[in-house]
């Protein structure tokens, strides 16, 4: 099996701001901190599926859309 590398981006800052929705009422929302909400959206932390999942529904929103992974 071949060693491939992804790249991932977030979208999660274009949703938060189309609610007009700060990080820290993401946050809360979501059960986790502001700075949790802030090195996502920095793609520093990669989350849990079932964070991403509570995340997206938050926002209204998929996984899919949410997080992007293409390979290098």
């Amino acid at each position: 099996m071949a060693n491939k590398k992804y790249i991932e981006d977030t979208q999660i800052h274009v949703f938060r701001a189309k609610k007009r929705m700060t990080q820290q009422q993401l946050a809360d929302l979501a059960g986790v901190s502001r700075q949790t909400i802030m090195q996502l959206e920095k793609n520093r932390y990669n989350p849990s599926l079932l964070l991403a999942y509570t995340i997206a529904e938050v926002l209204d929103t998929t996984v899919d859309e949410l997080f992007i992974i293409s390979s290098k």
